[in-house]
């Protein structure tokens, strides 16, 4: 490797960038296929073709215009995956107003901060989901939410209203809303799951959302025979860009198989709906494959779909591509500033590109390696900071230039915080986080290199490495594991053992915990920063 050539790269293609609005790519969509299969939501039954779609999402439409609904009104929605929520997302973006993505996960105190903070107009939320009561909640912080004017909640009376006002309303209202917006307007709010502080909202235009859709999207070959199953969260980019954006920008149907994520509906909606692609994190791809009965589905429709959100082990995806069959399978790499995907796999690429790198710079993006320190684009094969510019970034955060300033510079870079490598034919590959790694007696450790060996051991089903405090070496490694059903649990010793010879001394953990399950966000990340916690009172009781 050529280690004088800086670790640049940008995304060339003969494919342009999509000049459209999100409602007008999705009307050109209806137009060339009224009747094909545009939403199936299998937990209530109901199926929809692209006309029937469009019916229900101009009537919403109508409905939040005669609601006093309007370009650049923030909208709220907090529920899980629905049919509802997809009829919201179009809905919302052709009249110009900012959908603005709740966790479902969220409690009274981070509801009330995101409606204030966004300034919310009008909210539309589910009643209930898993042990939360959201109308309890909202009512309880509703009087501190002075912009708050409406609150409708799924499945109510008030919902359908509010849906049906627009049922044969005056389509030319609409059609002059959806012609007074821009490519460049804000359109949707996401909040990033800050591990220190109050989240930020991570502001994103048409332009930054639906070419993201668009082109990954083309890099899984979509077309409008494609049948996309996602269980990953609407709430987030990888449900409703990659997952909603890419099937709507190409024709092909959208699939719900669960409120939220079940490995066993998941696989029943592959098998029942014939679809081609599905999605997931790496833990989700982990729940399919450990279920009892995983051979008796049919999952020989399925050729393509993504793995993203945190690092994906080589042998989950291994078993993926072999097990389930699907041999295309690309891994997304990205983050919500970025709308969200900045590299990823092509469906040619070897086994190893696809399970040790996060693939390529995408179409008309660029990519750098930089030293956090220095700022300085570091050569190819030495580690640093990934940098990501172009269509995909952000607006910035909603009301808060400070944070946007400190995020993307002054040449319009986005600092994703991530440590990457890249190597000479652009693959670019993600070592672990800035704040993740640890620094053992001077020795920088990256997490992510003993995650991976230590999945090599037959009775490992899953291992996620933190940095504990230590008074000798500052700090000191610590892997949580989860055990293969009926393997004896591993302990420090054990793991010594199976590392030495084969991992530098510095890298074998010195602290071993088991665990059922890892602490999770919704989206299926590893907290670590909960782990981290946890892990000082473990450490001090033993």
């Amino acid at each position: 490797m050529d280690l004088s050539i800086p670790s640049y790269a940008n995304g060339l293609s003969d494919t342009p960038l999509l000049g459209d609005t999100i409602g007008d790519n999705f009307d050109r969509t209806v137009a060339a296929f009224p009747d094909r299969d545009a939403l199936v939501d299998r937990p209530t039954g109901r199926r929809w073709t692209y006309r029937e779609l469009a019916a229900e999402v101009d009537a919403l439409a109508l409905g939040f215009l005669g609601a006093g609904i309007g370009k650049g009104d923030r909208v709220g929605i907090w529920s899980p995956n629905c049919a509802e929520w997809v009829f919201v997302q179009y809905a919302t973006a052709k009249i110009g107003a900012i959908l603005v993505n709740i966790n479902p996960a969220y409690r009274s105190h981070e509801l009330e901060y995101v409606l204030n903070q966004a300034g919310i107009k009008l909210l539309v939320s589910a009643a209930a989901f898993k042990t939360s009561n959201y109308v309890d909640m909202i009512e309880q912080i509703r009087p501190k939410c002075a912009d708050l004017s409406n609150v409708v909640v799924l499945g109510t009376d008030d919902w359908t209203a509010l849906h049906d006002s627009g049922r044969g309303g005056d389509a030319g209202k609409l059609a002059v809303a959806q012609a007074e917006l821009s490519t460049d307007d804000a359109i949707n709010i996401q909040y990033t799951s800050g591990t220190t502080g109050f989240p930020k909202g991570a502001t994103l235009s048409h332009h930054n959302i639906l070419n993201n859709g668009f082109f990954v999207g083309e890099l899984c070959s979509y077309t409008e025979n494609d049948r996309v199953c996602i269980p990953v969260p609407f709430y987030h980019c990888f449900g409703m860009v990659m997952g909603n954006l890419a099937c709507t920008s190409h024709g092909a149907a959208m699939v719900i198989p669960a409120p939220s994520f079940e490995p066993k509906a998941t696989l029943e909606a592959v098998a029942a709906e014939r679809c081609t692609s599905l999605y997931g994190v790496p833990t989700m791809f982990i729940g399919e494959l450990a279920e009892p009965d995983f051979e008796s589905y049919d999952l020989s429709s399925l050729r393509t779909g993504i793995m993203a959100g945190s690092p994906c082990p080589v042998e989950v995806m291994k078993q993926v591509i072999e097990r389930m069959g699907m041999a295309e399978v690309s891994i997304c790499y990205g983050m919500t500033e970025t709308s969200p995907v900045s590299t990823q796999t092509r469906a040619n690429d070897t086994i190893d590109q696809r399970t040790a790198t996060v693939g390529r710079v995408g179409p008309h993006l660029e990519v750098k390696i930089v030293d956090p320190a220095t700022g300085l684009t570091v050569p190819r094969g030495e580690p640093g900071e990934v940098c990501t510019r172009g269509y995909s970034v952000m607006l910035g955060y909603w009301n808060n230039a400070e944070k946007t300033a400190e995020a993307i510079d002054a040449a319009r870079w986005m600092h994703t915080g991530d440590i990457g490598v890249m190597d000479s034919d652009d693959y670019v590959a993600i070592t672990g986080r800035i704040k993740d790694m640890v620094i053992r007696g001077g020795e920088n450790v990256y997490p992510r290199e003993i995650e991976e060996f230590l999945y090599t051991h037959p009775d490992v089903l899953d291992a996620q490495v933190i940095g504990v405090p230590d008074a000798k070496y500052g700090e000191e490694l610590m892997a949580w594991i989860r055990m293969r059903e009926g393997a004896e649990p591993l302990d420090a010793e054990r793991v010594k053992d199976f590392c030495t010879g084969k991992l530098a001394h510095y890298k074998i953990p010195r602290y071993v915990h088991i665990v059922d399950e890892f602490p999770m966000t919704i989206t299926g990340k590893i907290r670590k920063v909960e782990m981290r916690e946890k892990s000082l009172a473990l450490i001090d009781n033993a």
